[in-house]
């Protein structure tokens, strides 16, 4: 099967053709580790993870390599660093900062992996790569691709005649359109920078420009050379950083001699209820204060991939609520008919991958598992199936059977399948009651389900139910 991706370098679909079969690679632009990852920030998490788990079943698990960076030199990080160190924290500037960036990377794993991320092959730091990255500028330098003033090191933009392909522009608009820096340090506006001095109070490392710490588009050329080698297959990220970073990244790397990246890919960006996320309109959300809202990692996931990852993604409580009750469904029927112990048989259907493999049209492929899970012909041997594909995209977990946003779902437990998805049904009309603060709705629920025998307890990561001596099944079809 071929896989095809669109390459933003070459502005077309074209066949994935892996530079060494054994040995594919891929790059993608990992976080600033200065505080909690926002929703925003999880979307190209999720679509290379996608692309990981498609190459891994493609070309075998044991053949693919992923590399996402953590960038951990920001001045971000530093004024964190440095607060504690005014509050009274022990240690020198550089253990605070470390100390921060180790806080912050321990969220981000996991709040990841609670999305159903993998963990890719290799997370760099950029501290632990900072001798590379200044051998690779003294390379630009000795080859006249970049020169020194003021302890500060930039990158000739001019000297690299194909700057501004990957974005399509020319440096002169970029000039007249961008934000561009103007300092006295540079021969031209454009110009980037690749080093730059350290005061005696922030963090620094020694070079032969002086005491100081590297530019953020050097970083990942240094990184991606280091672990993938001269060259590698996909390098992604999101469109926001096909310009500068990407064209950045590009261009001193072609320039220290290396081929770079073979395909880029960028998804677009993501919008809270139609518009931009911000914290000015109150629509910014971190995915840890989702996930502490009760909304289960699967779901922020499933909401996600609903969209292709070329288009803009738009994060509703509408789209998340019915994608829950979707969920909550396929569960409840794996639950009930799979036995996930045999499922060794079975491999991802390929209406999945095919739909996956014509640039991850996510969409498409949840599409193709909802139109099998609903096809009463195959009997109840679908379950078994769904089971094996949801866990393939990510969309089952080893609880999934035991607990949902609204509740358990329990095979041992004395009431159906079906009792018990109208039960979560009720929870989670309850649940819907409560964030649309319509709190006599939510009331006359509760009190109606414990008539019918149902006890519930809120906690923070939804309600569990239990069953008590008084259930009446009766009562609780009879809701209403």
């Amino acid at each position: 099967m071929t896989i095809t991706l669109y390459n933003t370098a070459t502005r077309r679909k074209e066949p994935f053709e892996p530079l060494d079969p054994e040995n594919v690679r891929m790059y993608v632009c990992g976080p600033t580790v200065y505080d909690r990852a926002h929703l925003g920030n999880a979307r190209p998490v999720l679509v290379f993870d996608v692309l990981y788990r498609l190459l891994r079943h493609t070309y075998g698990a044991d053949h693919v390599t992923y590399v996402r960076n953590f960038t951990d030199v920001d001045d971000k990080i530093n004024a964190t660093a440095l607060a504690r160190k005014e509050a009274g924290a022990a240690g020198s500037i550089e253990d605070l900062v470390r100390e921060r960036s180790d806080e912050t990377i321990a969220w981000y794993r996991g709040d990841m992996d609670a999305l159903g991320a993998l963990r890719p092959t290799h997370e760099p730091r950029a501290t632990e790569y900072i001798d590379q990255m200044v051998a690779m500028i003294a390379q630009l330098v000795a080859d006249g691709f970049a020169y020194e003033k003021d302890g500060h090191v930039l990158f000739r933009v001019r000297k690299y005649a194909k700057y501004g392909e990957l974005s399509g522009r020319s440096v002169d608009d970029m000039i007249a359109g961008a934000r561009v820096e103007v300092a006295p340090y540079k021969e031209d506006p454009m110009d980037f920078v690749l080093w730059k001095p350290s005061s005696d109070d922030l963090p620094g490392w020694d070079s032969p420009w002086g005491r100081g710490r590297p530019g953020w588009h050097i970083e990942c050329s240094a990184m991606a050379y280091e672990l993938l080698g001269d060259r590698f297959d996909i390098h992604g990220g999101g469109n926001d950083l096909q310009f500068p970073h990407h064209e950045n990244e590009i261009a001193q790397s072609k320039c220290a001699g290396h081929g770079f990246a073979n395909v880029w890919m960028h998804n677009e960006m993501l919008q809270v209820e139609g518009k931009k996320m911000s914290k000015s309109l109150g629509n910014f959300f971190t995915v840890r204060e989702l996930l502490d809202q009760g909304f289960l990692g699967e779901v922020i996931r499933f909401v996600m991939l609903s969209t292709h990852y070329r288009k803009p993604m738009d994060w509703t409580a509408e789209k998340a609520d019915r994608v829950e009750r979707k969920l909550l469904g396929w569960w409840t029927e794996i639950s009930r008919y799979a036995d996930l112990g045999s499922l060794e048989d079975l491999t991802v259907s390929s209406s999945v991958t095919e739909a996956l493999s014509n640039d991850l049209n996510t969409h498409l492929a949840l599409s193709k598992i909802d139109e099998m899970a609903n096809n009463e012909i195959l009997g109840n041997e679908r379950f078994r199936q769904l089971a094996v594909d949801l866990e393939f995209l990510g969309l089952l977990n080893a609880d999934f059977a035991t607990m949902t946003r609204f509740g358990f779902i329990d095979r041992k437990s004395s009431i159906d399948a079906d009792l018990q998805l109208l039960l979560n049904t009720w929870i989670e009309k309850r649940a819907d009651a409560k964030r649309r603060k319509e709190f006599a709705r939510a009331d006359y629920i509760r009190d109606a389900l414990q008539k019918a025998g149902v006890s519930l307890k809120d906690e923070p990561n939804g309600t569990r139910w239990e069953i008590t001596k008084d259930f009446d099944p009766s009562k609780l079809e009879a809701l209403k």
